[in-house]
């Protein structure tokens, strides 16, 4: 089976396609036939050895999946060959065929097509779990989401909306915004054309934002944290800007809020029940169409590259995807 593989350390342009022995499934493990891959903003780190997750050289980057079961190991007994199938693998996706757990295969909603499924998955569930679980967002409430075009930041606006929030969007462009405002944002902020924080003051009234969502960190944190509302929460979910801010903790003291850190990845393994709940949340949303994934930009398996390259630059909206024939 072909691969994309990470053999050095490096930029997206070092990565290779090759040929690689095919996959068998192991005790609890299933091998699912890839059919599209979506790239996050991780897999431009993890690539680059600046990532929590360094997994042994050389490997396939992708950690987000959707394809059909092809084999399934001993002990599995709720998945079988030809089943339809989403998973999140950590790494490894970006090939024609990936082995994980099968306890992280699950399986498609009804009518939700591949490439939908490979965008769905980490995005969503990152979110709901950060509103839902760690943020408390309440209906009624002002959330303000940073890097708001960006795959979670959309999925966080969609999910904010569902509760009941009225939605403030930030982005750097004007192009973003507008797909912002076509996920159901109700105010949108420019932060590279508009002075961030009046613009927040005029749009709460002085209030501030019940709930901040950061997946970016860098230089927005802080004077997010400094107009956030008595009692506020702010959400620290990524640092896509690629800096990890430091924080005047007497803000926290100052405004009576909390600053809230939210790790996916590891909540759902540590509590895989309310994870199974959260899931099955998000499949009943997607089913009553009030989720809908934005896939800016689809590529080949073989331009994995390009597509890492493209989310690298920060001019992705949504999802890129990559699709793998056969």
């Amino acid at each position: 089976m072909r691969a994309v593989l990470c053999r050095a350390y490096g930029p997206p342009e070092s990565l290779v396609v090759e040929d690689v022995p095919p996959l068998a499934a192991g005790p609890g493990e299933v091998v699912i036939g890839v059919k599209a891959a979506s790239v996050n903003f991780p897999d431009v780190l993890i690539i680059q050895n600046k990532y929590q997750v360094k997994p042994p050289l050389p490997f396939s980057p992708g950690s987000e999946v959707a394809g059909v079961v092809t084999s399934v190991g001993d002990g599995v007994t709720d998945l079988k060959a030809g089943d339809r199938v989403m998973a999140i693998t950590g790494y490894g996706a970006f090939a024609e065929e990936v082995k994980t757990e099968a306890r992280r295969a699950l399986p498609l909603p009804a009518g939700m097509d591949f490439e939908s499924a490979a965008a769905f998955g980490l995005t969503y569930a990152t979110s709901e779990h950060a509103l839902v679980d760690r943020g408390t967002l309440q209906a009624g409430e002002t959330l303000l989401v940073l890097g708001a075009a960006g795959g979670v930041g959309l999925a966080a606006i969609e999910i904010g909306k569902i509760l009941g929030a009225r939605v403030i969007a930030c982005a750097s462009t004007d192009d973003k915004l507008a797909v912002c405002r076509a996920h159901g944002a109700d105010e949108t902020i420019n932060y590279a054309t508009e002075d961030f924080r009046e613009r927040v003051k005029a749009l709460t009234d002085g209030k501030g934002p019940d709930v901040i969502y950061d997946p970016v960190g860098g230089p927005y944190t802080e004077p997010a944290l400094r107009s956030i509302a008595w009692r506020g929460r702010l959400l620290v979910v990524g640092f896509a800007a690629g800096e990890i801010p430091k924080i005047p903790l007497n803000l926290t003291l100052l405004k009576g809020c909390a600053i809230v850190g939210v790790f996916w990845g590891d909540w759902a393994r540590r509590e895989p029940a309310p994870f199974a709940e959260a899931m099955k949340r998000l499949e009943g949303w997607y089913a009553a169409g009030r989720l809908k994934p934005h896939i800016s930009a689809t590529f080949r398996l073989e331009r994995a590259a390009d597509a890492i390259a493209l989310m690298a630059s920060r001019k992705v909206t949504g999802k890129v995807v990559l699709t793998v024939s056969g």
